[in-house]
């Protein structure tokens, strides 16, 4: 639902589509990229990068306020306000909550080579990095709380699924018409898991180690991937 206290005739609606022009008022504070062309310099003459980390600042409120609130009920101003800006500077920046969505949900899962991993460790291989990766980054645990409860995140976690991880396991299937299917099962899996242990926090799942994961979970992985179709 859009924030009564944006929809104006200067701010457009948080949820106007991402691609739309954004006019910006008149009286609407300079950005930081303003305000650092006109700070004191540092030594050596080098002015901060305050835009950087404003923008850094209000991707890190947005990626808080999505997954606490889900797509629909997180709103510019409360994001701004956990940001310490002003919500005229996350319009300035992203355009609209679609915009502000689509850059706080980016997400590189640094799916592993495998081509190169023997064939009878690839289930282990698979499970360890993806262990690694949901405990290095919070926006991936955020983006699958969204997903769950909003359309807009499943839509975001299912592009990254087709985009980085299906073609890596596509390059190790033994059938490659069956990697869609393969893939989708080990998807049920890792996904299960990261649900489990990281957002429901359903305590025998959050107690494992990651070896106990691993030997519990890397079977199951290797038989997706290799094994013959039932």
């Amino acid at each position: 639902m859009p924030d009564p206290a944006l929809t104006t005739s200067t701010d457009p609606a948080p949820d106007t589509p991402a691609d739309a022009t954004t006019p910006v008022a008149a009286s609407a504070p300079a950005d930081a990229a303003d305000a650092a062309a006109t700070a004191p310099r540092e030594a050596g003459g080098a002015r901060p990068p305050r835009s950087a980390a404003t923008r850094a600042a209000i991707l890190a409120a947005a990626r808080d306020r999505f997954a606490a609130e889900g797509y629909e009920r997180a709103t510019i101003r409360a994001i701004a306000k956990e940001a310490g800006i002003d919500p005229s500077m996350v319009m300035r920046y992203y355009g609209n909550k679609a915009g502000l969505f689509a850059a706080a949900s980016e997400i590189e899962v640094h799916a592993p080579d495998l081509t190169h991993v023997p064939h009878d460790e690839l289930g282990a291989r698979l499970v360890r990095h993806f262990l690694e990766r949901w405990e290095s980054d919070e926006t991936l645990t955020g983006m699958m709380r969204v997903g769950v409860t909003n359309d807009a995140g499943a839509q975001r976690m299912r592009k990254v699924f087709a985009e980085q991880i299906e073609p890596v396991l596509s390059a190790v299937c033994p059938v490659p018409e069956e990697a869609e299917l393969r893939s989708g099962l080990i998807a049920s899996q890792v996904l299960g898991m990261a649900l489990c242990r990281y957002v429901l926090h359903i305590p025998p799942a959050v107690a494992l180690s990651h070896d106990e994961v691993v030997a519990w979970l890397a079977p199951t992985i290797q038989r997706y991937l290799m094994a013959d179709l039932p």
